[in-house]
């Protein structure tokens, strides 16, 4: 499973995504988070530090994951991009519509 989540602190719900983020297991991670929302979950950070990779497909699951969150009155932070992922993020202007931390603990300190 390329996705797990935990509680984290501020009531977080963090969720690691591990290798890549893909056509092939989007929806898996909408489900997670929806589920977790459907529990009461509002406040989410997604750990990319052990991602290599996210295809167009896994942007757009990320956009539609946002939006969600949003319309549930949460937050989602993203954190732990490595070099590539943030160069795509920024090349996409994704970058204006996600908030990115640096670390998965700056994002979970963030208000």
């Amino acid at each position: 499973m390329p996705f797990t989540a935990s509680q984290a602190a501020n009531n977080a719900t963090m969720v690691t995504v591990e290798g890549q983020l893909i056509v092939a297991n989007r929806q898996e991670l909408k489900q997670l988070v929806q589920d977790a929302l459907d529990r009461g979950a509002r406040r989410f950070v997604f750990d990319f530090t052990p991602t290599a990779y996210i295809d167009s497909s896994g942007l757009g699951a990320l956009v539609s994951i946002s939006k969600r969150v949003r319309e549930a009155g949460g937050d989602l932070r993203l954190a732990g991009l490595n070099e590539d992922l943030r160069s795509l993020f920024e090349l996409t202007k994704l970058d204006t519509l996600f908030a990115i931390s640096n670390t998965p603990a700056e994002a979970l300190a963030a208000d």
